[in-house]
């Protein structure tokens, strides 16, 4: 098995709005795409160590929608849910992103930009949140949000490294 590595994304904050996440990946992109982006495998990643995925949709193309749901170490349901508005495998993906546990969730939904840049059978993934506002912005930091983050990146990166 290749190795891996653990806890390794960065998070930064370039504007008042947005959140950039970076990581790399010991995995060609094909092989973060398609763990990225495939209901069954994307079961195996998402939630971490904070709780048991039930449920992932994923239709994607423009305009295709995607939810994922996990049930919470706590016993609580956390739903994420957004449409895909532009599809460049296995290079961009830009979708919504709309967390269900807030009031008017689509109206506060971010722009998530994700791009996976190969090189020398590594890649690097940059996830860049556009925030309708600055308080948006820190209610998703506020949120321990990078703990949970860090978990599910290290198991992205073990899907992927498993995948043939």
């Amino acid at each position: 098995m290749t190795a891996t590595t653990k806890g390794t994304a960065k998070v930064t904050l370039p504007t008042d709005t947005q959140i950039l996440i970076t990581r790399e990946f010991n995995a060609p992109a094909r092989l973060v795409w398609k763990a990225f982006t495939t209901p069954e495998l994307i079961k195996r990643w998402w939630s971490g160590e904070r709780g048991t995925v039930t449920s992932v949709e994923v239709d994607l193309r423009v305009g295709g929608r995607w939810r994922y749901v996990m049930e919470a170490g706590g016993g609580f349901e956390v739903a994420f849910h957004g449409e895909y508005r532009a599809i460049q495998e296995p290079e961009r993906l830009v979708n919504t992103e709309a967390y269900e546990g807030i009031p008017d969730p689509d109206g506060n939904a971010a722009l998530v930009t994700t791009t996976f840049t190969e090189k020398d059978g590594r890649t690097r993934m940059e996830m860049l949140s556009e925030h309708v506002d600055r308080a948006g912005r820190d209610a998703v930091i506020a949120s321990g949000m990078e703990g949970g983050m860090q978990e599910s990146m290290d198991a992205l990166e073990r899907v992927a490294v498993s995948l043939p």
